[in-house]
């Protein structure tokens, strides 16, 4: 189709004079949830540079603009994740196989603050929190009773956490040595991503060096022995959940990637071939263009540096593959049925997007951990998408549309900008250092909190159309008192059961290890074997590596 560019945008000229004349445009300003401005009408004048071949092409073919996949949904549907844990193993283990005989096709692991932190469940600064935001695991005994009855090498499985990632891998490997499974046929992601721990979620235990040494010795040992598994998911979730914008989370967690790619090729890994194992982790927000133009940008972006910087010559390292989760943040207390309608929109974005996984969050999120009925809810809400709303059909169904492609490539753009700043400050690690991404985001969270003072952005039951004297009459799942006292006789009987010596001697290894720069994996995955705690493991490295302490940012 050919357009008189010139002519198409005189016309336009005169037609927005019509419409300023008619007086009917609502009083608001009309920008993304983000705050980036939204033209009243898009035309092709907003594509003029864009060329098809180079900047869209084909589904499975650079730039995979439009999607990694040459048949995307008609050939596979997404990976239907439910991210799930709470109270004891035992606990989110029924709710595992609750979820799975309903239609699951994949676990998700959420583990409680402090497993995350890296502290056992009998530790001091552990108390009141044991269960509470997700399952205690603090020994292999734990990862055990987490997925009995369910074989490993027959389900995905994606962990969520950070610092102590590399114990937690080797706790899931050791189940799997148990159960008979070799580690080639495990399938899942961790999530490792220790530099958006320093930029948004602030659960860190090592300085930012250590800590990238001991993701690049993961890449390293399960690129030979797990080669299905990914370890590391880069995360723009949490990034976006601590107030980023749109093309903040886009930027700061391809920025993120880039650091881990630069750090295995100085380690001597070759690009071709550990890249293909990083995956990717993106929020799916309320606003539904804006996420969907994200998503094809983060991939057109991620191609062209892969191919253009770093050589990679092996298309799926130019494969930027992501899991997406709705966004938590979107969630409301008040009214909280709405969070269905706010969930099912953002999971429309997140498939129209080309995501390969999605896991739906449920109503009762920002209240408590799921309750069954709400889980069940949200599992439905992307198989109504994936059965009966067609969107699965055809491939990157938005594409051509004059405003997705102007708001993509705008998108692609204001990230290289960033990229242009945090390349001046040295790279992540020193903006890390700087507080550069820390002030950025409070800037942008600041920001959105004016405009919904002002009204300027409505949240519907929160700051327009709040109902008087609402009661939230939905159930509510506690966690019972009883899990941290289970969990801490667990603790105390694994300590007199197992052979102490041989774990005094496998965390000394682990120390020399460590203080050697020897990959760890062997070393960790020894320490597991014998039954020693989490927090045992990463007391271990401390005394070697310290602790890091965050610079104040004002």
């Amino acid at each position: 189709m050919k357009h008189d560019v010139s002519r198409i945008r005189t016309e336009r000229k005169k037609w927005e004079e019509r419409v300023r004349s008619s007086g009917r445009q609502r009083e608001l300003k009309f920008t993304t949830v983000s705050g980036e401005p939204i033209e009243t009408l898009y035309s092709p004048g907003d594509v003029k540079d864009m060329d098809f071949l180079r900047d869209l092409g084909f589904p499975g073919e650079f730039p995979y603009t439009r999607g990694i996949h040459a048949t995307m949904y008609r050939g596979k549907l997404w990976t239907m994740r439910q991210f799930a844990g709470f109270g004891t193993p035992e606990d989110t283990n029924e709710r595992y196989h609750y979820l799975l005989r309903r239609g699951q096709t994949g676990l998700s692991v959420a583990f409680d603050l402090p497993t995350l932190m890296g502290r056992d469940a009998d530790d001091p600064l552990s108390e009141g929190e044991v269960g509470i935001c997700g399952v205690a695991v603090s020994s292999l005994a734990d990862m055990e009773a987490l997925f009995k009855g369910i074989d490993l090498g027959d389900i995905s499985t994606s962990m969520t956490i950070n610092a102590p990632a590399a114990m937690m891998m080797c706790y899931y490997l050791a189940v799997a040595e148990k159960q008979g499974v070799d580690f080639t046929r495990l399938r899942g992601t961790i999530q490792a991503d220790i530099l958006k721990e320093y930029i948004a979620q602030k659960e860190w235990i090592y300085p930012p060096e250590p800590s990238m040494k001991l993701i690049i010795d993961m890449f390293e040992y399960m690129g030979k022995e797990v080669p299905q598994w990914n370890p590391i998911s880069v995360s723009g979730y949490h990034i976006r959940e601590a107030g980023s914008t749109s093309v903040q989370e886009l930027a700061f967690t391809l920025a993120d990637g880039f650091a881990y790619v630069e750090a295995g090729i100085a380690r001597g890994l070759r690009v071709d071939e550990f890249v293909p194992r990083i995956s990717f982790f993106f929020n799916s927000h309320i606003d539904f263009f804006e996420e969907v133009a994200k998503f094809r940008a983060a991939r057109r972006i991620w191609a062209r540096r892969m191919r253009d910087k770093y050589g990679a010559k092996n298309p799926k390292a130019l494969m930027l593959r992501f899991h997406t989760q709705t966004a938590g943040c979107s969630l409301t207390a008040q009214q909280p049925e709405n969070n269905i309608v706010r969930t099912a929109y953002e999971a429309l974005a997140g498939v129209l997007g080309g995501t390969q996984s999605l896991h739906t969050n449920s109503m009762d999120e920002t209240l408590a951990l799921p309750s069954e009925k709400a889980v069940k809810i949200a599992l439905r809400t992307q198989q109504i998408l994936a059965h009966e709303t067609g969107v699965a059909n055809t491939i990157d169904p938005l594409a051509g549309s004059y405003f997705v492609e102007a708001l993509t490539s705008r998108m692609e753009q204001e990230a290289e900008q960033y990229f242009e700043k945090i390349d001046s400050l040295g790279g992540v690690v020193p903006a890390i250092e700087a507080g550069f991404f820390q002030r950025e985001i409070a800037d942008a969270a600041y920001r959105y909190q004016q405009e919904l003072d002002r009204k300027e952005k409505i949240i519907v039951g929160v700051n327009d159309f709040v109902e008087e004297d609402e009661r939230i009459e939905i159930p509510i799942l506690a966690i019972s008192p009883e899990v941290e006292i289970k969990q801490r006789k667990r603790l105390a009987d694994l300590r007199q059961s197992r052979h102490q010596k041989r774990v005094e001697e496998t965390l000394s290894a682990l120390r020399m290890a460590a203080a050697d720069e020897k990959n760890l994996m062997p070393a960790l995955l020894d320490c597991t074997r014998a039954y020693a705690t989490l927090g045992e493991m990463c007391r271990a490295l401390t005394e070697v590596y310290g602790v890091y302490e965050e610079p104040a940012v004002f």
